[in-house]
């Protein structure tokens, strides 16, 4: 087997596993907020066992580590409202709501990148609405506020990614995830007390502590699909071309939304208008490559904090 060749499987055995994220934030029985933060708190405790992650935190300087902590608090609230978007709805409208994250970047990056902007990003995004509408009209009334949320989500993602693509070549990618990380703990600890007037649908108790049947859950979300996919995507990622980066990384919520039929029979809550939908914003975000020369993932392993992994390109 090539190194492409095998590259390429594990690029999509990770991708494979960061759509079970979805899956698992619904099968957790904990409110958003405590399963965020515990799934923070696992990776973290996990990276703090790596030497590496301590040299370049010796290494970075205080006005730099300020930067990725601010950054962390996004994560976190990008987090917080996947998940929430999950539990107000299903993972297969979770899941979908990640795919307008490309959107939101061919939107948002020229701004914070001070970049021209694209035509061609234009087109996607106008692409893209119908494909919302269809959404929006094809699930329950009740799960429209978490079409709403993951929408949040998707923007906070953008947000993220982008800043993360200006700061990514100024530290120790292990690090950056780990105070990223961290940070996001701490910004969730803080928020707490005063999410009932922030976030109402987010309020509740953080420091729930899990059953063991959610801890099992948790240590497979942080371990089986946070770290190992982080950790493989190191070495596959070196071995593909652009475009096979950006094709395989857009799978993500064709994943999730499949596992979400199979485990989860969520395919008898949804109707065929839904998944019309879908199918029309998943188009629009394959196509994102062919408009214009793909660019290269710097760095990929930093959008490990990210559910949709594509969407800061």
């Amino acid at each position: 087997m090539t190194p492409t060749s095998k590259a390429q499987l594990q690029i999509h055995f990770c991708v494979l596993l960061w759509g079970f994220t979805a899956i698992l934030g619904k099968l957790i029985t904990l409110p958003a907020l405590p399963l965020v933060w515990w799934r923070m708190l696992l990776v973290v405790a996990a990276l703090a066992l790596v030497p590496r992650v301590w040299r370049g935190l010796r290494s970075m300087s205080p006005k730099l580590m300020l930067a990725y902590a601010g950054i962390g608090a996004l994560v976190a609230l990008h987090w917080l409202t996947f998940y929430g978007a999950i539990k107000l709805s299903n993972a297969s409208v979770g899941a979908t709501c990640m795919a307008l994250g490309t959107v939101f970047v061919a939107m948002i990056e020229p701004w914070l990148t001070r970049t021209r902007f694209s035509k061609r990003e234009l087109a996607l995004g106008l692409m893209v609405l119908p494909g919302v509408v269809l959404v929006v009209g094809g699930v329950p009334a009740g799960m429209r506020a978490g079409i709403a949320v993951g929408a949040l989500s998707a923007l906070f993602v953008a947000v993220f990614g982008s800043l993360n693509k200006r700061m990514v070549e100024h530290a120790d990618p292990l690090t950056v995830t780990a105070l990223e990380l961290g940070a996001g703990v701490v910004t969730l600890t803080l928020l707490a007390p005063v999410m009932p007037v922030l976030f109402p649908v987010f309020a509740g108790p953080l420091l729930v502590t899990p059953s063991a049947h959610d801890l099992t859950l948790l240590l497979g979300l942080a371990l089986a699909c946070t770290l190992l996919p982080f950790t493989l995507s190191l070495v596959a990622l070196r071995h593909m071309s652009a475009f096979s980066q950006q094709l395989a990384v857009n799978l993500e919520p064709v994943y999730a939304i499949v596992l979400a039929a199979l485990l989860l029979g969520e395919q008898r809550e949804l109707t065929g208008v839904f998944y019309a939908g879908v199918a029309i914003i998943l188009a629009a975000v394959f196509i994102h490559p062919l408009l214009g020369k793909p660019r290269p993932l710097q760095h990929p392993e930093v959008l490990g904090t990210a559910e949709a992994k594509g969407a800061a390109e």
